[in-house]
């Protein structure tokens, strides 16, 4: 059974987020992370991944993202990076 994952990146260099779903998180950070990406994410690189939450089908994992990107869901977002990357 396939697995899906919502996850959060952070880049510290620009202190940005990105809220995102993939069925491959290490393939999906590596191709944020890729020079060759033309994406929103490619102007901040570096990213790490700060958090992720993994569901069992694509619309639960597409549910998710729609939250976190929700006022409330990016504040639950900062604190998870703040709690890791607390600001000097």
């Amino acid at each position: 059974m396939e697995k899906y994952f919502t996850y959060i990146l952070y880049s510290p260099v620009f202190d940005k987020i990105y809220i995102g779903y993939t069925s491959n998180l290490n393939q999906r950070l590596d191709s944020h992370n890729h020079p060759d990406n033309k994406g929103w994410t490619k102007k901040f690189r570096p990213w790490v991944m700060v958090y992720h939450e993994e569901f069992y089908s694509k619309k639960e994992a597409m549910k998710r993202e729609k939250e976190l990107k929700s006022a409330n869901g990016r504040e639950y977002a900062w604190n998870m990076v703040r709690s890791r990357y607390p600001v000097l």
